[in-house]
């Protein structure tokens, strides 16, 4: 007597198949709101010469020396990084409260799905209103300085990201192809 594929694989075979457990989808969306909200503070967090987020570190006084920025130009353009720092403080306590939110959520016996997905939407709100300013304030410092300046900044930014993919598949091959 024949058997099909599915009996003899047994009866869990029979049923479609889902790649997504419920729990694991879960988790999985859990672990994502997580890591977003640890990201905030790489936004909101002011460093010397910057307001925050990798963006704008090619704004720094360093980058500003590479492209021979006057010193008017360093004062307005530290002018807008200061307001937007100011800005973004209050969106870094608030990323803050709620990272402590979902942490005490995901600690909890019984994880409730609603309150995880309201926590990811806040989130993403907030991250999208970081993203905002961040983006103004760049347009606002970029229009500080002349054509010619923002594409010697632009070339620098492409000269850098090159090494840093480089360094980067350097270091897989020596790792053995991990990244």
């Amino acid at each position: 007597m024949k058997r099909s594929i599915a009996a003899a694989a047994g009866p869990r075979a029979a049923g479609p198949i889902h790649p997504f457990h419920p729990w694991r989808l879960l988790l999985a969306t859990m672990l994502l709101a997580l890591a977003a909200g640890l990201s905030l503070p790489a936004f909101a967090e002011a460093g010397p010469g910057h307001a925050g987020g990798p963006g704008m570190m090619l704004l720094s006084p360093r980058a500003l020396d590479r492209v021979d920025a006057t010193p008017a130009q360093r004062e307005q353009i530290r002018q807008i990084l200061q307001a937007a720092r100011k800005d973004l403080q209050p969106l870094r306590e608030q990323g803050r409260s709620l990272r402590e939110q979902g942490l005490a959520l995901f600690t909890q016996p019984t994880i409730d799905a609603a309150a995880a997905e309201a926590l990811r939407q806040q989130e993403l709100t907030l991250h999208d209103q970081a993203s905002r300013r961040m983006l103004q304030a760049m347009v606002d410092a970029g229009n500080v300085l002349t054509t010619a300046q923002r594409q010697r900044l632009a070339a620098q930014l492409q000269q850098r990201a090159a090494l840093m993919h480089k360094q980067r598949a350097e270091r897989a091959a020596l790792d053995g192809g991990r990244p």
